[in-house]
């Protein structure tokens, strides 16, 4: 061997060497829990900041009470800004004194109105915990899963086909089986990017925003055409069958329900199969360093189509969910962007089943709350996608947290990194 394939090899075997130590390093690094929480908690709390500031420049009044005096307009900012967020907290968590007075009371009706904005909250959480549990995935996976969205309706159409047609069996085989199938048909939509990714190199950001359109048109042309219910005008699938709905816990109006509880035990299970399993061991080195993981003998092609194709299930059972605890049925458009949102879920909760958990109680909880935000205070609720906006751009970019607040940074590793991105 001459002197210059010596030298070849040589640089070969330390540059492998040099991947398996970044691997390791990435790893194994640990961070208290005070410091994996703090960007976030910030981020948060500028973000409502931030959001009180749009508040105050879209309300009328307060330009006219300036026009009176200056000690009349910042009264009615802080008037403006009270009641708004009176009305968030009150509209998502539940007013304290009616709460207390209810309880009080001893009447069972008033508790279970009392306490239904809460419930309502986790309702609204419900499907933001799968969809984040899924992007998220596929970010420890390495992979960037944009396709959430499109996984989250071919779900709802898997699911709901299950759940009217299959007739006559008890619940306890029909709930499981409808909600399988949701998470099979996400999860096949979930698998042909990842195939083509591994496959062909197809990037996956531009086939699952692809795929996304797909799904869209194949869900319209079901609905106006074979899923359609019959004898109606609505594009609308049949109702699906009572044996197939998540129970709830209380009567009407109250809509919490069994799908909740599904989902923190999914989240337990993601938590598990991360980072107690050798399949989750493996999809985690594979995204953390693919040099290293095919040096170690780990299957890359293999563990990317796994990633993929449990990120679509994943998704998959957001989108069944809403059928099977809410709605009943599937109509047009029934998801109201819970896949692109997860990609802020899955940000802010740093990748961790955890975090994804209490970042989507946070989301559904501005939603629900936002609601009565508009109806009480006049503000367009508008507002409360602009504050998570900016709460995604504090998390994204927690330099600026750390300017504003004077932070010492944490030093490598803590920002996001998709090795497929714009590369191999």
């Amino acid at each position: 061997m001459s002197e210059e394939q010596k030298n070849k090899a040589t640089s070969e075997e330390a540059s492998k060497k040099d991947a398996g130590k970044i691997f390791v390093e990435e790893l194994t690094e640990k961070r208290s829990f005070g410091k994996m929480i703090t960007i976030p908690l910030l981020a948060v709390f500028t973000g409502l900041i931030i959001g009180g500031i749009f508040i105050v420049l879209t309300t009328e009044s307060v330009y006219a009470s300036f026009g009176d005096s200056f000690g009349a307009g910042l009264k009615s900012i802080w008037e403006t800004l009270k009641i708004s967020y009176v009305s968030l907290f009150t509209g998502s968590i539940g007013d304290p004194a009616r709460i207390f007075a209810a309880l009080q009371s001893g009447n069972e009706l008033e508790i279970r109105r009392a306490f239904n904005p809460f419930l309502e909250s986790l309702v609204a959480s419900t499907p933001y915990i799968f969809a984040g549990l899924a992007v998220a995935l596929g970010f420890r996976a390495g992979v960037f899963n944009v396709g959430a969205e499109g996984q989250i309706f071919v779900g709802a159409l898997a699911g709901t086909f299950i759940g009217y047609s299959v007739k006559g069996v008890p619940a306890v085989i029909h709930i499981p089986l409808t909600f399988i199938a949701g998470a099979i048909g996400g999860g096949l939509w979930g698998f042909i990017p990842g195939w083509l990714k591994a496959k062909t190199g197809g990037h996956e950001v531009i086939n699952t925003i692809m795929m996304n359109y797909v799904a869209f048109r194949l869900s319209d042309w079901m609905l106006t055409g074979p899923m359609k219910r019959e004898g109606s005008f609505n594009p609308v699938s049949p109702t699906i069958e009572p044996s197939a709905m998540f129970p709830r816990f209380f009567s009407d109006p109250i809509r919490f329900h069994l799908g909740f509880f599904v989902a923190l035990t999914v989240a337990y299970l993601v938590y598990w199969f991360l980072f107690k399993t050798t399949w989750g061991f493996n999809l985690r080195t594979v995204g953390a360093n693919p040099d290293a993981g095919r040096y170690a003998g780990m299957n890359v092609v293999g563990n990317t189509i796994l990633a993929m194709t449990l990120s679509g299930a994943l998704a998959g059972m957001a989108g069944i969910n809403e059928v099977m605890g809410v709605s009943g049925n599937l109509a047009m458009a029934f998801s109201s962007g819970y896949g692109f949102d997860a990609i802020a879920l899955a940000l802010l909760g740093n990748n961790h089943p955890a975090g994804v958990v209490l970042a989507a109680i946070l989301f559904g909880t501005l939603r629900n709350g936002a609601t009565r935000m508009q109806v009480t205070a006049g503000i367009p609720i508008d507002i409360i996608s602009i504050l998570q906006a900016v709460i995604l751009m504090f998390i994204a970019a927690p330099a600026i947290i750390r300017t504003i607040y004077r932070l010492r940074g944490s030093g490598a590793g803590e920002g996001l990194t998709i090795r497929s991105w714009g590369g191999k």
